[in-house]
């Protein structure tokens, strides 16, 4: 029971990002740049401060900080730009799709040898989305929104990629968050966004690192471990409902036809590449 709360606590978290987001950069309370900026670094604060109490260490090899901190800086701006125009539900389904269709290329292509069923699961998940972000006026939808979105989904991949086989998950991402922290700033010197901040927006960009996302990936990696891998990819097809619910909630974003169908193709493809075993 008390890993089932934890669990759902864990997925609301994720979810929430999405919400904290859009709330934070369509609503003007902050500037979409300067909200990821905070975001990372109030993550890498309670991140740090997590591992303090533990007595672990932030140490790490130079290279994989580089690499893990230049993903993890092409997902936040990714995120925080598409956040400018997608609504929360959408953003997440697209991201958290574009995650798993990235992560199961890449197995395929490092010798996986996936079977013909995840095959075709792989293409419902990508049809699923491409119906989504498909020009139609029931559901206008900005492309390069979505592009960006796209893209902060492959910078999340390769992150999740870059830190398998991680002896200290959580300090490796402490790491990792001050190093995206610091690969921010040319990107917020260089594209110049609308400066704007607000006590509202510095709020919720705070609650989005230190909260939703550092506690969050902490709580997480505690019950990583206790979950047989199929299910603990399985539960997470709950978040992008779970971000869609919260915008209808908390934004008042309009739920159509088109977005049902389009994340239930995009669950049932994700669901048959997680179940089917692959080919020996």
């Amino acid at each position: 029971m008390q890993l089932l709360l934890l669990v759902i606590i864990v997925l609301i978290a994720f979810a929430a990002n999405s919400v904290l987001g859009r709330m934070a950069i369509s609503w003007g309370y902050m500037d979409a740049l300067g909200f990821g900026l905070l975001r990372l670094a109030s993550g890498a604060a309670m991140l740090g401060l997590l591992c303090a109490l533990r007595g672990r260490s932030l140490r790490q090899p130079l290279m994989p900080s580089l690499k893990g901190g230049a993903a993890l800086t092409l997902y936040m701006i990714g995120f925080c730009l598409a956040y400018q125009g997608l609504d929360a539900g959408l953003g997440a389904l697209i991201l958290f799709g574009v995650v798993q269709i990235a992560m199961f290329g890449w197995g395929a292509l490092r010798g996986s040898h996936p079977s013909v069923g995840q095959v075709v699961g792989a293409g419902v998940a990508f049809a699923g989305l491409a119906y989504v972000i498909w020009p139609d006026q029931s559901l206008e939808i900005s492309l390069w929104d979505a592009a960006l979105m796209a893209g902060s989904g492959l910078g999340w991949a390769a992150y999740s990629l870059i830190g398998r086989g991680v002896s200290d998950p959580l300090g490796a991402s402490a790491v990792n968050f001050l190093w995206a922290t610091v690969m921010m700033l040319p990107f917020m010197w260089g594209l110049q966004g609308t400066g704007v901040i607000t006590s509202p927006g510095v709020v919720l960009a705070l609650v989005s690192g230190g909260v939703t996302s550092g506690l969050g990936y902490a709580l997480w990696y505690r019950v990583l471990p206790r979950l047989q891998p199929p299910v603990a990819a399985t539960i997470q097809l709950s978040v992008p409902v779970l971000a869609i619910l919260g915008g209808v909630i908390f934004l008042a974003e309009p739920v159509g036809l088109r977005l049902i169908l389009g994340t239930l193709g995009v669950m049932a493809g994700i669901a048959l590449v997680i179940w089917l075993p692959r080919r020996s």
